[in-house]
């Protein structure tokens, strides 16, 4: 009986194992069954964000010239170096190779565990930026609702912030659900809830373009005497950082080209999605930014639906801030969730056998042992909401927050890392063409992030200025 269990269990190991099986990939999992049209799905719900309702603002910046190209060009460089991470899913050969399944472990396998660090702080910075992000235009959404309702200004702004923490509270709840940022329909939730919102919007600034009978704004945006000249760098370099936030979905397309059956080659799927999705996005959000722009001119607002406060069809709106809360409420936690496994994995790695997290410990406390776990993870989880919802308040500037956490993702995660693993596997020479214009690319994007960094703090500087004036006043 013994002998025929064991040969059972390598057969099955086996039949894991084998390329040929048809409920087993090459690596042991279960079969991938992704196509093109899941893909597209997967990339325009990672893409399509809150960031978006930013781009009317970073368009009033930066004019009708500038705000539109800036737009094209980070579409352009966000497809590019996708395709180039798209050929990074395989270590070798691009059929047979070793699957990287993630991100950080494509940075590895490809480069060394040094880049493998610096990826990690990249992810988990994103990690830490967008629940903020999220959170703040959470208090957006409610004080704009409040503002159209009530005529005290402070009235609404104490509002915002208990329901900021209210926000919270509904994160540290939905924090405890395992995997749930892999849970089965949330995906389509968060692509009906992005899309609704962003038409919406759409639709909004097309008719109150109408309705102007004119095409607000100008070719260079924001002018000199509305802002100082060092407001208007500044609000330039925000700008980008905001554009480059909308673009930031790179710490997740590994994971979805991992959900992509074969054949054909996964890279080659991944290539053809991220294409067609890079057209839809670029569509949507050119609609978005410069509707939005010629809707309200310079003075449009951060948040874009914040701008239709006053609209007769203010039901619309209303439909347009719950999907837009829905949808902040489940992308929280699509972020947040792969860095609560991470240290709850390093915390079970570390302290797996002692009092901490422990099981199934046989010492004294055994009587709630097994609860333990449940409880370092429901503390940890909490302490993060907590922390991010603090950070939220004290910084409630979505326009510069934005800018900073799409200024400190956007190089390292969409162009860096992408470049160097492609001069790596393709193997090209120090000083050829291909090279050097790779490193250009490289060398401007770190440029942009840099100044879109700075002039989002100094952004935070000067907002911090004013409310210390006007509290003090």
């Amino acid at each position: 009986m013994g002998r025929a269990r064991a040969g059972f269990e390598v057969a099955f190991d086996l039949l894991q194992q084998g390329g040929g099986s048809k409920c087993f990939d090459d690596d042991g999992r279960l079969k991938r069954t992704g196509t093109v049209w899941t893909a597209r799905a997967h990339i325009i719900t990672a893409v399509i964000g809150s960031g978006v309702l930013s781009l009317a603002w970073a368009t009033a910046q930066l004019g009708w010239i500038a705000g539109p190209a800036a737009m094209f060009l980070f579409s352009f460089v966000a497809c590019y170096t996708s395709s180039l991470l798209a050929d990074c899913y395989r270590s070798g050969d691009p059929v047979l190779g070793e699957r990287n399944i993630t991100y950080e472990s494509a940075v590895r396998n490809i480069l060394d565990w040094k880049k493998e660090k610096l990826c990690i702080l990249a992810q988990y910075l994103q990690f830490l930026g967008v629940p903020i992000v999220y959170t703040i235009a959470a208090s957006m959404i409610i004080e704009s609702v409040c503002s159209h309702t009530e005529s005290d200004k402070s009235a609404c702004n104490m509002i915002s912030d208990r329901r900021m923490i209210i926000f919270g509270a509904i994160e540290i709840v939905l924090s405890q659900v395992p995997n749930f940022d892999k849970l089965q329909g949330l995906t389509i939730v968060n692509f009906i809830m992005s899309l609704t919102y962003l038409i919406i919007g759409i639709v909004l600034s097309i008719k109150k373009v109408k309705e102007n009978h004119k095409f607000k704004g100008s070719l260079i945006g924001s002018s000199i005497g509305t802002v100082t000249e060092t407001q208007k760098i500044w609000n330039c370099f925000q700008a980008l950082g905001a554009i480059a936030f909308a673009y930031s979905y790179f710490t997740n397309l590994i994971e979805i080209q991992d959900t992509i059956g074969s054949p054909p080659q996964e890279a080659r799927t991944m290539k053809k999605a991220m294409l067609v999705s890079a057209a839809v996005i670029t569509l949507l959000y050119m609609l978005c930014g410069c509707m939005g722009y010629a809707a309200f001119g310079d003075s449009a607002p951060e948040n874009l639906l914040a701008g239709f406060g006053f609209f007769n069809a203010y039901w619309l709106v209303e439909i347009a801030n719950l999907a837009i809360v829905i949808h902040l409420a489940c992308a929280y936690q699509m972020f947040a969730q792969p860095l609560f496994a991470s240290v709850e994995k390093y915390a079970d790695r570390k302290f797996g056998g002692s009092r901490l997290v422990t099981q199934e410990s046989k010492i004294p406390v055994r009587v709630f042992g097994k609860y333990t776990l449940f409880g370092f993870r429901l503390i940890c989880r909490t302490i993060f909401v907590i922390v991010t919802t603090l950070i939220s308040m004290l910084l409630p500037f979505f326009d510069d927050v934005i800018g900073l956490v799409g200024a400190l993702g956007f190089w390292p995660l969409m162009v860096y890392f992408p470049v160097e693993m492609c001069i790596v596997r393709m193997r090209i020479p120090r000083w050829s063409t291909k090279w050097i214009c790779l490193q250009i690319l490289n060398g401007a994007c770190l440029i942009i992030s840099i100044a879109a960094a700075v002039g989002s703090i100094a952004g935070v500087v000067q907002h911090l200025k004013s409310r210390k004036v006007l509290g003090g006043a």
